[in-house]
């Protein structure tokens, strides 16, 4: 392994991360708001503690009640006020429902001078959920998408029909007070209807995108899922208004300021990377290849959210897969590398944030006694990666703005 590039993609991976944490965006985005009446606080999502803590520091009065959902381990210590749940993701479980269950009780009878401060970041459409359908259907539901490589958009239109609070619907139950939903994105080109499935969002998408989806991946769904996908969702919502904080876009700008003061000359390849993680790999192997004799020390950047169609039974993310897609094409290679780390500090149901390649790789992992075609055959690029110290591992972050991979020459 290459210690010194090693050690600077790690900073990169890490400063980045840093920057786009939500603290400062949310006290801007609260602090030119006006609250007439009582103030109620809900936060859900992978980055909701770190949300309401930052509201609460800044928030003109205490409110008068507040809920939030987030993934297990991301609650960092009490809220006053403030009833916090952990939760499933990527697929909800029962804590997601009672903290929801929760959130929707407290806004159950609010009136017209009343605000509902709305904090909402990625994975709200798993731990931000009632259901029309059994929790039974909805989890199975929500691991056939996972499995079948539907991108997030995809899953979210899905989602969104079998949902009593998702595309629009809090919004709506919210009503006639005024909700004032500050959102940090994980979906490429930021569309609010899509972020946690947009709870406080006017749909964009139809019954007829729902039914395509279903059936280009052939989901398995009863008849009262069916009949949910016919079931329009809200097209217009007048007590919403909604901020967006933060995006990948300002994770790969901190990653290429962070690259420059190391001594790399950034080159920024797109923040809509949404292809198969091992491909991406692959590709961010050849453009490494391609240039690891040109005598500068560059940084390729690529932000954006990856897919991984899952074939085997293994263990990790898409972060994981990516870089162990980088490692055939890195092979050899002593002056390149490729780090890919997920903002929010956890790639899949793993507590890695990501994974590094680099020439030493594929070597290293046939001395461990394993084959990169059957690692990635059975999807289990976290137990390869550990074994070659491969897993970049973070904790959770607070934030959740999509990816960033990053390809190195030294």
């Amino acid at each position: 392994m290459n210690i010194t590039l090693r050690k600077d993609a790690e900073q990169i991976a890490r400063a980045a991360i840093e920057a786009v944490k939500p603290d400062a965006a949310v006290r801007r985005a609260v602090e030119n708001m006006t609250f007439p009446g009582k103030v109620y606080l809900v936060a859900a999502g992978k980055a909701g503690w770190q949300m309401a803590k930052a509201a609460l520091d800044c928030l003109p009065c205490a409110p008068a009640g507040g809920v939030v959902v987030t993934k297990y381990d991301h609650v960092m210590g009490e809220l006053p006020g403030v009833s916090c749940y952990e939760a499933g993701h990527p697929v909800p479980d029962e804590n997601s429902f009672r903290g929801t269950q929760a959130a929707l009780e407290l806004t159950g009878e609010l009136t017209e001078n009343d605000t509902v401060l709305f904090l909402l970041s990625g994975g709200g459409s798993a731990l931000f959920e009632k259901s029309f359908v059994t929790g039974e259907e909805l989890q199975d539901v929500t691991r056939q998408l996972l499995a079948c490589g539907a991108e997030i958009t995809e899953m979210n239109t899905i989602r969104k029909r079998l949902s009593q609070v998702k595309g629009g619907r809090f919004a709506q139950w919210c009503s006639p007070a005024k909700v004032e939903a500050v959102v940090l994105s994980d979906i490429l080109g930021d569309p609010l209807d899509m972020i946690a499935s947009g709870p406080a969002a006017v749909d964009v998408s139809t019954c007829e995108d729902a039914l395509h989806i279903a059936a280009k991946y052939s989901l398995k769904l009863s008849e009262t899922a069916q009949a949910c996908l016919k079931q329009e969702t809200p097209k217009e919502l007048t007590n919403v208004r909604s901020q967006i904080i933060g995006s990948v876009r300002e994770l790969c700008r901190a990653a290429a300021q962070e690259a420059e003061k190391l001594g790399y000359e950034p080159v920024y390849l797109t923040d809509l990377l949404t292809c198969e993680a091992r491909d991406a790999g692959a590709f961010m192997a050849s453009v490494l290849r391609s240039h690891a004799h040109d005598g500068k020390k560059l940084a390729y950047l690529a932000g954006g959210e990856t897919v991984v169609h899952l074939t085997g039974k293994g263990l990790g993310g898409r972060n994981q897969e990516l870089a162990l897609g980088a490692a055939a094409g890195l092979a050899g290679c002593g002056n390149a590398c490729v780090i890919s780390v997920g903002s929010d500090g956890t790639d899949g149901p793993t507590d890695a944030a990501g994974g590094y390649a680099d020439g030493d790789t594929l070597q290293e992992l046939k001395a461990a006694g394993l084959q990169l075609h059957e690692v990635l055959a059975d999807n289990d690029a976290y137990h390869a990666l550990q074994k070659v110290d491969g897993l970049i591992i973070t904790g959770p972050t607070g934030t959740n703005v999509n990816d960033v991979a990053v390809g190195l020459i030294g």
